[in-house]
């Protein structure tokens, strides 16, 4: 875990997300908590971060999502060098039957 964002209001934060409930909580949280366009950057991200689990080149990932190199550099460090945050998740999302992309 990166010490720089174990912090007690990060860990608030997301004691508050943990307590929602459905998409429709998430919907109204996330509309109060970031502004939309961050909202939107980070959907970007975990669709970027889908795609290149699929193999997809940069070229299809920067035409479909409209996300830049620098944007798909950076999730694929993720995907490559991080904490394995992502793989956690789709992984998740598959076994419960939800589409990743």
């Amino acid at each position: 875990m990166n010490k720089k964002i174990n912090t007690d209001s990060v860990r608030m934060l997301f004691e508050a997300i943990l307590t929602l409930k459905d998409e429709d909580e998430c919907f109204t949280f996330f509309e109060d908590v970031c502004t939309i366009n961050e909202i939107i950057s980070l959907a970007q991200r975990f669709e970027v971060a889908g795609m290149l689990r699929e193999h997809k080149t940069y070229l299809e990932i920067a035409e479909k999502t409209g996300a830049s190199t620098a944007t798909i550099s950076r999730v694929n460090r993720s995907l490559n060098y991080g904490n394995d945050g992502y793989d956690m998740v789709f992984k998740r999302l598959s076994d419960t039957g939800k589409k990743e992309d």
